[in-house]
């Protein structure tokens, strides 16, 4: 294999796009789009696939690696032939799509091309559609391009173009089998593109067997993305990582962020930790069904979650543009996951923040990640309670010349003359009711429960600014048809919440499900147009759940949350009515 590595700082084209050697069509595409100097990766790749050499590319994501093969693809294709011409496989939808979108923007000067995405948990009918179009070039997930493939709707003989998008990552997630029957399957004369971030031996071997005499073109770690992103690391105990990362988000001015945890149960628990403190938060990891997905992604590009707490794999190909920080709640065990997590934001020019979270004893660590990156990353200290509530004060004087220009105050200032307070006392006391800073918290809230089997947990109490004050044991029992676990204080039982401080619902879905709390919360909010702070206690039993909600549903929230599917069955919420009455016992 030829290599060809390009360094940090490459000598660029004097021409730009203009002397890659394009198309006119594809050039005038690429202008069009605002692009005027190529990256590293589409400086070197770009020739080499428009001679018709296999390359074999090595960069993170953010590189610009789908123009690197995207504009030789389409420079490969006929538009006046209607079939399958290129296939492009990626490991996720959310890659798929992604792709998809980005070359059909290089096709716009490419008459009667189209591109066409297809994938898994998404209905066959507008796949098999396009397919029946002729459409010239596919972007496909390997299990439904193996689907189709069975079916006979996929005609690959005639693809003159393959590429292989994120390939490591593909392999890592068990399509190995499904990359090769597809590759089996594709003219031996075709091109071949195979773009990795890392290179293992198993990526090693797949482009010896599918390709021929590949050239390799590297970018090192530090260029692109890595570039455009301020890290930063706070060393955290493990205890309190959770109030750290609250205060985090607290003081954060990015739209939204990405809080990466390594296992999906840590995925849950982060997530409802948040939702519990106000947070629009929800958690994505790889066990998320398709349709939930999409729904999360959706969500974070409108405004309605702000911050999506995932796994590795269920991060890949997500590019929102919202996303101005990203936080490692847990550090990757590998180097090369650390910059994949912190690709998720700075991407394509813009600039993000990218916090890791160092235990005292993980520390050491910070040296492989600087070595790989490059960079120096920069020690922060995380914000205090009362940085939390001076920023929110801020940002709320920051509005009081628009509130004041705004007029219809008469009201407002005869109460306050009406008041025998002192006028700057009311207005710190106004003020600190406005940021949620209700005073000093009691430091013993709670008593603990006997710890009585494996399901006895422990839950930190907070005040209103994310202090940790306290710590409660909850114990959940085995109490079916008998009411609620018992939580708080030894020997007492949570009371049924009146409509006046909030309502205490029942869910159908509990342990025997598998059910995590944050998943509960998702639905709930996704389905209900809820905050997740409209939501408190969660309680999961045998086979329900109950949650308490600050304000009482509409029969029509109720209807569609009662619709939503949390672990394959319904929630079927209702108002909980209690414990359920079996008669005296005899």
């Amino acid at each position: 294999m030829t290599a060809v590595t390009t360094d940090l700082a490459p000598a660029r084209l004097e021409n730009g796009f203009a002397g890659l050697g394009l198309p006119e069509d594809l050039l005038s595409a690429v202008l069009d789009l605002g692009f005027t100097t190529p990256t590293d990766i589409q400086t070197e790749a770009i020739p080499l696939l428009l001679a018709g050499r296999d390359v074999v590319g090595v960069a993170q994501t953010g590189t610009g690696k789908t123009a690197a093969f995207g504009l030789p693809l389409l420079a490969a294709v006929d538009p006046g032939l209607r079939a399958v011409q290129a296939l492009v496989l990626a490991p996720t939808r959310e890659l798929a799509l992604q792709v998809s979108d980005a070359i059909a923007s290089f096709a716009t000067h490419l008459h009667g091309l189209q591109v066409l995405p297809i994938y898994g948990g998404s209905s066959f009918t507008p796949q098999l559609r396009g397919l029946r179009a002729g459409a010239q070039v596919v972007v496909g997930t390997p299990g439904r391009v193996m689907d189709l493939m069975s079916k006979g709707s996929l005609d690959l003989s005639g693809v003159r173009f393959l590429v292989l998008d994120e390939a490591d990552e593909m392999l890592r997630m068990g399509f190995a089998e499904d990359v090769e029957q597809i590759a089996a399957q594709v003219p031996r004369d075709r091109r071949t593109a195979l773009f990795s971030a890392t290179m293992p031996g198993a990526i090693k071997k797949v482009a010896a067997t599918h390709l021929n005499d590949p050239v390799r073109v590297s970018v090192t770690p530090g260029s692109s993305t890595v570039a455009t992103v301020h890290q930063t690391f706070a060393v955290v105990p493990y205890r309190h990582k959770a109030g750290a990362l609250a205060r985090v988000l607290a003081v954060s001015d990015a739209d939204a962020a990405i809080v990466f945890v390594r296992t999906k149960s840590a995925a849950d628990e982060v997530a409802i930790e948040l939702a519990g403190r106000g947070i629009q938060a929800a958690a994505i990891s790889g066990d998320v069904a398709q349709k939930d997905r999409e729904k999360l992604i959706d969500r974070l590009r409108s405004g309605t979650l702000d911050v999506l707490v995932a796994t590795d794999v269920a991060a890949r190909g997500l590019d929102v543009e919202r996303i101005g920080l990203v936080v490692n709640f847990d550090v990757p065990r590998e180097t090369e996951t650390y910059v994949h997590r912190i690709g998720r934001t700075g991407r394509a020019g813009r600039t993000g923040t990218a916090l890791t979270f160092l235990t005292p004893r993980e520390r050491g660590q910070l040296g492989q990640i600087e070595r790989a990156t490059g960079t120096r990353l920069e020690e922060i200290q995380v914000p205090s309670p009362v940085d939390v509530s001076a920023h929110r004060a801020r940002v709320l004087l920051d509005k009081v010349d628009q509130r004041l220009a705004a007029g219809r105050l008469d009201l407002y200032r005869d109460i306050l003359d009406a008041s025998e307070h002192n006028l700057r006392e009311t207005a710190a006391a106004l003020l600190a009711i406005a940021v949620g800073d209700d005073g000093p918290a009691p430091r013993e809230e709670h008593g603990t429960v006997e710890d009585s089997g494996p399901r006895r947990r422990r839950e930190e109490s907070y005040d209103p600014s994310g202090e940790f004050v306290g710590a409660v044991f909850e114990e959940g029992r085995d109490r079916e048809h008998r009411g609620a676990p018992r939580t708080g204080r030894a020997g007492t039982r949570p009371r049924h919440r009146d409509a006046s401080s909030g309502t205490r619902y029942r869910v159908e879905v509990g342990h025997r499900d598998g059910v995590q709390p944050g998943a509960i919360v998702g639905a709930i909010t996704g389905e209900g147009g809820l905050r997740g702070q409209d939501l408190g206690k969660i309680d999961i039993f045998p086979s329900f759940s109950l949650v308490e909600i600050s304000q009482e549903l509409s029969p029509e929230t109720s209807r569609r949350i009662a619709a939503a599917r949390v672990a394959g069955r319904p929630l079927r919420i209702r108002p909980d009515t209690g414990p359920r009455k079996t008669g005296p016992r005899r």
